[in-house]
């Protein structure tokens, strides 16, 4: 893979503050360590969510896990999202998500989002979180909405596990789905890219460390590292839908997105892919806080609305400036 060519000082003023607190708390002997690692995903303690005015929330009981079916008052069914949440395979659900779930949602117009609490690592090793998304899928289709209104969106490991989960039903005749959102996918476990070794120093969530969620082998359990229902990078994308991967430029994970397109496109896949300039690991979490994050929550908008016109277009990859 050719080296990305970003410009490094070219984030917004409040992109680059941010970057900067979240270096700087990284960083820190106390809780910098348990950031890193996962420890302080896995342990973290929340307020209850409050559902916003005009929505309502049913937690969907499963064999194994729990599911959060978010709809508006006036529900689009024109599409449905299904929403596989980060936190390398050992952090559980956790308020962001709800609150992705809503700009889903009112990105689609009104659509209603399907949002998985997954088992997760190390008490569930893989296949747990591949084997409840496949259930989650199963559901939707069995509620009656057709695979070519269902858009899978996830994030790190839950864009990796988006990936994961559309080889695994193409491998087993289930219809794909319509599209495909993945935000700073984790989609590598051998840590082979060479955003691995230029970014070490740049990413201010991960860098500077092997002790990190990125290294987590919990998942893997006693699997093949390149297995492609764990690391997808290594799986085959014929046939694969629409994608639009998002990634920004000072995450060391930056290659984890750049190889699949790469891969992907080369095999047929329609493919935007947008790297935003000084960005981290799903900076895409700020919401509104700065352009960079709205920039892209607007691009995922626009991706939602073309694919259910049918209209998107060739594979494309870009650098975003704010």
């Amino acid at each position: 893979m050719k080296k990305t060519e970003i410009k490094e000082n070219e984030a917004s003023i409040r992109g680059t503050v941010i970057r900067e607190l979240i270096a700087r708390f990284a960083s820190d002997h106390l809780i910098g360590k348990k950031i890193k690692n996962g420890e302080f995903r896995k342990k973290l303690v929340e307020p209850p969510w409050i559902v916003p005015p005009g929505y309502s929330m049913t937690e969907i009981p499963m064999e194994n896990f729990t599911m959060e079916y978010l709809c508006p008052e006036t529900v689009n069914e024109s599409q449905v999202v299904l929403q596989l949440h980060g936190g390398g395979y050992v952090g559980a659900m956790r308020n962001a998500y709800r609150n992705f779930a809503v700009m889903y949602s009112e990105l689609g117009h009104g659509i209603c989002v399907l949002t998985i609490d997954y088992r997760v690592a190390p008490e569930d090793p893989y296949p747990a979180a591949l084997e409840d998304a496949y259930a989650a899928y199963m559901w939707l289709l069995e509620k009656g909405y057709g695979a070519q209104q269902i858009i899978l969106a996830g994030d790190s490991a839950g864009g990796g596990l988006a990936l994961a989960l559309t080889m695994y039903l193409k491998d087993n005749g289930v219809p794909l789905p319509c599209g495909i959102i993945a935000m700073s996918p984790w989609t590598d476990m051998t840590a082979s890219g060479e955003s691995y070794e230029s970014n070490y120093h740049l990413d201010p969530l991960f860098g500077g460390t092997k002790d990190s969620l990125i290294y987590n082998r919990d998942y893997l359990g006693m699997e093949d590292e390149k297995n492609p229902y764990i690391s997808p990078l290594f799986g085959d994308f014929t046939g694969f839908p629409p994608m639009l991967v998002q990634a920004g430029s000072y995450e060391m994970l930056l290659s984890d997105s750049a190889l699949v397109v790469e891969k992907a496109k080369k095999q047929g896949v329609r493919v935007r892919f947008s790297v935003y300039e000084g960005m981290f690991h799903v900076f895409q979490m700020a919401m509104f806080l700065m352009p960079e994050s709205k920039k892209a929550w607007r691009e995922v908008g626009k991706f939602i609305h073309l694919l259910s016109k049918g209209e998107i277009k060739k594979s494309r990859r870009r650098l975003v400036k704010p």
